[in-house]
């Protein structure tokens, strides 16, 4: 009988799976469109230019253009795509509630005041504002979770403080801004809404071996946190240990997102809307991790694309990503009460 019933009962395994082959497949497809794109529109190169120049055999134009120019924002704002798009997985499985991203949270809020103040109090630049931003994603961080914390940590009241510090952090930066230089205040603000620019190689190799040392650490909580999502009583009868699993998630994810804001600034809404995007695009739920990094990508490069080439004037990545993030944050809410859930 067991025989006879594994077909039927492998079937619903084999569509889910060609299901997701077939979602990944399309999100890679994208991914490669919008490199093209971004390596062709708006070029003084034509495509074969291009192609020779990216095996080796362009001249000292080519090479400037695409090596010093269009390359290095390419695989930064990738890169970024993954280090937000991992990071809002990560938070909204562990604390279970879709409102918790590093930037609903106040975590980038946190990156953004301590690169403000490295900028316009301490006069400072280049990698001293980056190290500074990452320290303060780290700091806001470890102060939600130490006032979060009650014989362990909820979903819910994490949000909360996460809100509660977010606000907070708004004030600071108002406070910074009204009183700094008028000249200080626009390198300022190019950085705090969230700007790819125009990195230089180093930025672009170190954010990449973040992301290696990060990405195995992501694959092996993976596991266990998808025991967690089963209950705090039900993983620790199966001998996770709740606690310590939540604050290892938590903190990689706060790695993830602080790495992403020391080199982009705060991109809105990217951590918060690329889990869900992926989720909906799949015929089950679950942690969807491969997914949400490749629609991170998929946003970032498009936002990118739109604002520097498709709107008639160059606009900062994180204003298009947050003209597309806020309505689905308001969607969220208005489907979330109509629904009795007050998340």
């Amino acid at each position: 009988m067991t025989t006879l019933l594994a077909p039927e009962a492998a079937a619903p395994l084999r569509h889910r799976t060609g299901h997701r082959s077939a979602v990944v497949a399309v999100l890679v497809g994208l991914v490669l469109l919008l490199v093209w794109l971004s390596l062709t529109v708006a070029s003084p190169l034509t495509a074969g230019e291009l192609l020779r120049t990216l095996v080796g055999q362009g001249d000292g134009g080519g090479e400037f253009v695409v090596f010093r120019l269009r390359l290095p924002r390419l695989l930064l704002g990738a890169l970024v795509g993954v280090a937000f798009a991992l990071a809002g997985a990560l938070f909204q499985t562990v604390l279970r509630n879709p409102l918790a991203s590093p930037d609903i949270l106040g975590i980038g809020g946190g990156a953004s005041l301590a690169a403000a103040t490295a900028i316009l109090v301490g006069g400072l630049s280049g990698a001293a504002v980056t190290l500074s931003a990452a320290g303060g994603a780290v700091v806001v961080a470890a102060a939600i979770y130490l006032l979060a914390w009650r014989s362990g940590v909820s979903g819910y009241r994490f949000v909360l403080v996460g809100v509660g510090i977010a606000f907070l952090v708004n004030a600071g930066l108002g406070y910074l801004v009204s009183r700094a230089d008028l000249n200080d205040v626009r390198e300022a603000l190019v950085w705090m809404v969230g700007s790819l620019g125009t990195p230089p190689w180093r930025d672009v190799v170190v954010l990449a071996a973040v992301l290696v040392v990060l990405a195995p650490l992501v694959a092996v909580l993976a596991g266990r946190l998808r025991v967690l999502q089963l209950g705090d009583d039900t993983a620790g009868g199966l001998g996770v240990p709740v606690e310590l699993t939540r604050l290892a998630v938590l903190g990689t994810a706060v790695a993830l997102a602080a790495a992403g804001t020391a080199f982009a600034g705060p991109v809105a809404f990217v951590a918060f809307v690329c889990a869900p995007i992926a989720r909906r695009m799949l015929p089950t739920a679950g942690l969807a991790l491969v997914p949400s990094a490749l629609v991170g990508i998929v946003l970032v490069l498009a936002a990118d694309l739109t604002g520097q080439h498709l709107l008639g004037l160059q606009v900062p990545v994180g204003i298009v990503t947050g003209v597309i993030g806020a309505p689905y944050l308001l969607w969220l809410l208005a489907t979330s009460n109509r629904e009795g859930r007050g998340a």
